[in-house]
């Protein structure tokens, strides 16, 4: 690394002002505080507050906490693919296809979203932000591994720029950037995103009676009484017990990559609350807004959907996911303690009416998650008034 270092050195006039390739200076700049520790400080004059935390390692543990999703996806979609062929194969073979298919997808939403981000830096003359660590790995994970590579890029593109940089860059979106690429892609290309056939083929012929559709979509098209009844069997006529409660909640079932085991989604939510950089209080209140109207629709049983468990709606789809690591984006949530409460509550509540009532979303979490977003300003606005309100009903003077 000394090496590195010193070759950077050696480079830098060439990118600082009057250099040969001054305009590339955040570019370099870039490079340099992703590879090493930042070399500049805070003045000497005035109080300081002396903290370990910054962006880059903001988002580094955002990261790290989405790690166990990844490495459990990449898994998961070589088990499905085995699953869907009626073949028999071992750890390593299941890791290889689905590295095969995920890394891919990494590297184009990287690419993608990386070459945007350099290319306003250019124009914009500003640094180039460590936010889209996140994005970049969040978009292929709430994706079917069956996607073309080509629309990633194209989604990435689009919420990069529109939900993004439209908005002046790196924590000034109203919008949760990964959310807004998934939403453009359902709308775009809803062939590809509906949920009926996810599951990773290559050039193998599925085996006879396999639908590889995710749990969320057959739980919302069966017509049969005890939906969570029917989930539990569906899967026995070419892998038994597919979808019972246990390995939804594990995950080894179609979905997106990241999304389907809610252990290891549980797993990246104890990063996150360990060290403070998510909120546990809009998680919690995440859970108990889908688990309170799964209940009441459960009371309601107006269609075979609503009388399913509700702990069911936890453990399919991306609820999970969406809680831990779209629900808590710092920039797009509310800041407010109580906000917080009422914003992840309102984000589950929704959730879940969207999956029963709207067929042609199964997945509410998304619209839920964006029609928040939208509202965070506001139920923070409320909040402040409402207190600032109680402080002077105790005012003497």
């Amino acid at each position: 690394m000394k090496a590195i270092k010193d070759l950077l050195d050696r480079q830098k006039p060439l990118f600082q002002k009057g250099g040969k390739y001054e305009k590339f200076h955040y570019l370099f700049e870039a490079t340099e505080t992703f590879l090493f520790s930042p070399g500049h400080t805070t003045g000497s004059k005035g109080v300081q507050i002396r903290d370990a935390i910054d962006l880059k390692r903001l988002m580094m543990t955002v990261v790290i906490a989405m790690v166990p999703c990844l490495l459990f996806g990449i898994w998961n979609v070589g088990h499905q693919h085995y699953i869907a062929t009626g073949q028999v194969a071992t750890f390593l073979q299941k890791v290889g296809i689905g590295a095969y298919v995920v890394l891919p997808m990494l590297l184009v939403s990287y690419g993608a979203g990386g070459l945007v981000e350099v290319i306003f830096s250019v124009i914009r003359k500003h640094p180039i932000n460590e936010g889209f660590l996140v994005t970049g790995m969040l978009i292929p994970l709430i994706l079917p591994p069956t996607i073309p590579l080509w629309q990633i890029a194209l989604g990435t593109i689009f919420a990069v720029v529109i939900a993004k940089e439209a908005f002046g860059g790196t924590g000034m979106n109203v919008l949760n950037v990964a959310m807004t690429a998934r939403a453009f892609l359902y709308f775009a290309y809803p062939a590809q995103m509906s949920g009926d056939v996810w599951t990773y083929m290559g050039d193998a012929t599925q085996v006879e009676g396999y639908s590889g559709a995710t749990a969320l979509a057959l739980a919302y098209n069966t017509s049969v009484a005890g939906t969570s009844t029917v989930l539990a069997s569906l899967g026995d006529s070419w892998y038994a017990n597919l979808y019972d409660l246990k390995n939804l909640f594990l995950g080894a079932t179609p979905g997106s990559i990241g999304e389907t085991s809610t252990l290891m989604v549980l797993f990246g939510a104890a990063i996150l609350i360990f060290t403070g950089v998510g909120s546990w209080k809009i998680i919690v209140s995440v859970f108990g807004g889908g688990l309170f109207m799964g209940y009441l629709f459960s009371l309601l049983g107006l269609n075979e959907f609503m009388v399913m468990p509700p702990y069911y709606h936890l453990v399919i789809g991306g609820l999970a996911f969406g809680a831990v690591f779209m629900a808590t984006d710092p920039v797009t949530a509310t800041h407010t303690e109580t906000g917080k409460w009422i914003y992840g509550f309102l984000i589950g509540v929704l959730t879940v009416i969207i999956r029963v009532f709207n067929p042609a979303y199964p997945e509410g979490i998304m619209l839920a998650v964006l029609f928040m977003n939208v509202f965070a300003p506001l139920i923070d606005f409320y909040v402040i008034q409402a207190n600032k309100n109680r402080r002077l009903k105790r005012a003497t003077i």
